[in-house]
């Protein structure tokens, strides 16, 4: 279900605090088993057939642990990534692969054509960490329950954030509501959820408007010069809101759990340079490439040349994780190549007025985009074309909603730093209540979108 929906808002959600709290407050011993189950439900809700492939994903990867700490054989960690990362594969990248080798070698192959199930990046990704770290002697062997709640945890399992177990773990065997400053922290996931519903549904959606119907028309062979601006500068704002609502409400729903996830975004487009702004964007995963790929290749420890590889590299294999295509795979070579030019560009000692490396930034940033949104090469192409073509065809330039989301993404603080910032007052949960109801009638009238980032 939805974090935007009906079904999530006034039935999962309440009934899911009701019964935690019942469980904290009598039955503390069954708060975690409690939290699985609701976990387990609320994945399953999407397509029950996928539950089996998360519980065994679980119960394989946990057991290895264990024989690791028995044996100390570093073999099973490595072969339990790997397995990881083909199940993965088969499940997201076989039907890319097939239609590849059609392409270079003329070979027919039969598509699987599997459904993706929900999240298999994110717990994925979840579980080589863990490994990862459990090999090199930082993480330490779990308890299953424990490991599956790291996993499943409900309000991170499908989008992220990409979570590390030492920031999870120790609050599992916390008594969130026994804190001196329980009742604020529940106040302030509240907020956090409201503000996360507010970016999605209020701007996120909205710029849909200019978006979706630009890239149809262009998937349709022509597109006019004007809604191919207003499509190619409202997408980097429109997968901003979306999934940075996402997040906020992630992180605001993990609150009311009593559960602190670390946040994803900083007001990443006042980004001033490219290296700057993958400090900013989903943070988690930059942090995750950062450790896991990049510093493994090399990172900037062993020279210029082996850190321009290593950051090619780990840009690329960032653009086949956003997805199974070969337009993903060339927008993150276009941020490997970037990031490479602004890492040479440094070693000259020439500073970048901040203005003009901003405007550098989201040129490139709104530019590459482009073959992030688009299905093919022809539609990007196309695109492109109109960019710099002249068919206004007599359209006037819609800016109001381009103009919200960029003054909310450039001036106002990330919501987790609003949310923290308020003081607790009477008038801000009148407020709040007020916005939910709104958002409600909101989601009520609306068609209800799904979140951009659950097809990665």
């Amino acid at each position: 279900m939805l974090f935007n929906s009906f079904a999530f808002l006034l039935v999962f959600l309440p009934c899911a605090l009701i019964l935690h709290f019942a469980a904290e407050r009598f039955a503390p011993q069954w708060r975690l088993p409690l939290l699985a189950v609701l976990s387990f439900a609320f994945y399953g809700y999407w397509d029950w057939r996928f539950l089996p492939l998360l519980m065994i994903s679980i119960l394989v990867n946990w057991w290895i642990a264990r024989a690791f700490g028995h044996w100390g054989r570093r073999e099973l960690i490595w072969s339990a990534i790997v397995v990881n990362l083909i199940v993965l594969g088969v499940f997201k990248y076989a039907d890319f692969g097939i239609g590849l080798a059609l392409q270079v070698t003329g070979t027919a192959l039969t598509p699987l054509e599997l459904a993706l199930p929900l999240g298999i990046s994110f717990f994925t990704f979840h579980h080589i960490m863990y490994l990862t770290d459990l090999k090199a002697g930082r993480a330490p062997q779990i308890g299953l329950l424990r490991y599956t709640l790291y996993i499943t945890f409900f309000p991170q399992v499908l989008a992220g954030p990409l979570v590390r177990w030492s920031e999870v773990l120790h609050q599992f065997d916390e008594r969130p509501y026994q804190r001196s400053d329980a009742a604020e922290r529940f106040a302030r996931g509240l907020v956090l959820l409201t503000i996360g519903l507010a970016k999605k549904v209020f701007i996120g959606d909205p710029l849909s408007v200019y978006v979706n119907p630009a890239y149809e028309a262009a998937a349709a062979g022509a597109v006019s010069t004007t809604a191919a601006w207003q499509a190619t500068l409202a997408f980097p704002f429109q997968i901003y809101f979306d999934f940075s609502g996402y997040t906020d409400m992630a992180l605001g729903i993990a609150l009311l759990f009593g559960v602190v996830l670390p946040q994803n975004f900083e007001t990443p487009f006042r980004a001033v340079s490219l290296q700057d702004f993958w400090r900013r964007w989903h943070m988690t995963l930059s942090r995750f490439l950062r450790d896991y790929l990049y510093i493994g290749m090399g990172g900037n420890r062993h020279g210029l040349a082996v850190q321009l590889f290593a950051t090619f590299m780990t840009m690329t294999l960032a653009g086949l994780w956003h997805g199974a295509g070969l337009t993903f795979v060339v927008w993150g070579m276009m941020h490997g190549v970037g990031l490479a030019v602004g890492a040479v560009w440094r070693k000259t000692g020439v500073p970048i007025p901040p203005f003009i490396g901003w405007v550098l930034t989201f040129s490139f940033l709104a530019l590459t985009f482009i073959l992030f949104r688009a299905p093919t090469f022809e539609v990007a192409s196309t695109m492109f074309e109109a960019l710099f073509g002249s068919d206004i065809a007599g359209e006037r330039f819609r800016w109001r909603t381009i103009a919200l989301a960029a003054a909310v993404a450039l001036l106002g603080p990330t919501a987790w730093t609003f949310t923290q910032r308020l003081p607790p007052s009477r008038w801000v949960a009148v407020l709040t209540a007020i916005v939910f109801v709104v958002i409600l009638f909101k989601i009520g009238d609306d068609a209800n979108y799904e979140f951009i980032y659950f097809q990665f």
